[in-house]
């Protein structure tokens, strides 16, 4: 029964570390301030995910089972999305407030084309979201 116990704990930590490091980077992403050194977060995420093995290893039980695993996909999840997806900022292209907008094409909300050059003479805020992936 004790290691039941210490199992189900190791889960329960290993969730909150997931969840707490996953809510802080959209916390980020939000704010538009992901650091471009990424690797306390890839740890963290990795922590977690060990720590959700470690939990099913010492046989939590159910309680205990469910924050494992969720650990583990969220632990997984993030570190496979950085490492496929890695996004390199063209410092001689950076757009500063105050440019003038590149001329370019895109598709809308509704699937339509979009020519930026509809906004020419208009006075518009354009905001661009990055994440990672």
């Amino acid at each position: 029964m004790a290691r039941n116990k210490t199992g189900t704990k190791i889960g329960l930590a290993a969730a909150t570390i997931a969840v707490v490091t996953a809510w802080y980077w959209f916390y980020l992403v939000d704010e538009v301030a992901l650091p471009s050194d990424r690797s306390l977060f890839v740890v963290l995420f990795l922590l977690a995910a060990a720590l959700g093995v470690l939990a099913l290893v010492k046989r939590t039980s159910w309680l205990g089972a469910a924050p494992a695993l969720l650990a583990i996909a969220i632990g997984l999840f993030f570190p496979v999305t950085m490492s496929v997806s890695e996004q390199i900022v063209a410092r001689d292209t950076v757009i500063e407030v105050g440019d003038t907008l590149p001329q370019f094409t895109s598709v809308d909300g509704s699937g339509n084309a979009f020519d930026s050059g509809v906004l020419n003479g208009h006075l518009v805020l354009i905001k661009f979201f990055r994440a990672h992936w």
